[in-house]
Order: structure tokens, then sequence, then C-alpha cells
């Protein structure tokens, strides 16, 4: 019997893992000169969001899939087309995450494919285009 991961989701250590990543990032996003345009989008209260990331990524990294029963629907660009992302704003978003991933020490063989998807996401959620 295996003990090595199947997934994402269970390589961060199930929910748990997950929301500890998802505090992390926001916690990047608060302190990180460099993300105040992305942290200026967002409430001051992140609670709210960082609840909904951490369901919203719980199910997309594997484990269970509640997002819809617990919030609706979410079409991920659509939710963002009242904000003006650019290229910056993207990248701002994935060093956030990126830090995140790597102090949660996400290593193979997902960390990449991972990356990529969020980044995949990330781009998915331009308005400038």
């Amino acid at each position: 019997m295996s003990t090595e991961p199947r997934s994402p989701y269970e390589a961060l250590g199930g929910d748990p893992g997950v929301t500890r990543l998802v505090e992390r990032f926001y916690g990047y996003m608060d302190a990180l000169p460099e993300a105040a345009s992305i942290r200026a989008m967002h409430a001051e209260d992140l609670e709210p969001m960082i609840e909904k990331l951490s369901v919203f990524l719980i199910g997309w990294m594997g484990g269970p899939r509640t997002y819809s029963e617990r919030f609706g629907s979410v079409v991920i660009p659509a939710a963002h087309t009242p904000f003006a992302i650019g290229p910056d704003e993207r990248d701002q978003w994935l060093l956030c995450m990126e830090k995140a991933l790597q102090e949660e020490g996400m290593g193979d063989p997902f960390l990449a494919p991972v990356t990529a998807g969020l980044r995949q996401m990330a781009e998915m959620c331009r308005t400038d285009q």
C-alpha cells in the first residue's frame, strides 16, 4: 500500500493544509509592497475570501468539491470583471501564491502542474484583453 500522496490536496495535508496555504497567500498579499494593487482590490477583512478560495482550491486540488454547494456556481473570469487586472496584477497574485506554495513545501510531483494551473487561472482573470 502506497503512502505517497495522490493529489496536491493530499500533498498539502487535506483541508487544513490547503487552508494554511491560502492564509499564507493572503498574508503575503498583506505584507508585500509589490502586491499592494491586488490587495487594494480586496475588502479589509480577508476572512470571507480565505474561506472561499480555500474551499475552491480544496476541490481544484483533488479534495471534496463543495464550493458550489456552499457558495453557488463560479465562473472565475466573470467574477473578476469588475477589477482592472492586467499583467502586473496577474503577476502580483502569482508571486503571493508561489511564495505560499514554497513555504508550504509542495514539491514534486505536484508543484509544477499546480503552478501551471494557477498561472492559467490567473491569466484567465485578466480584464485588459
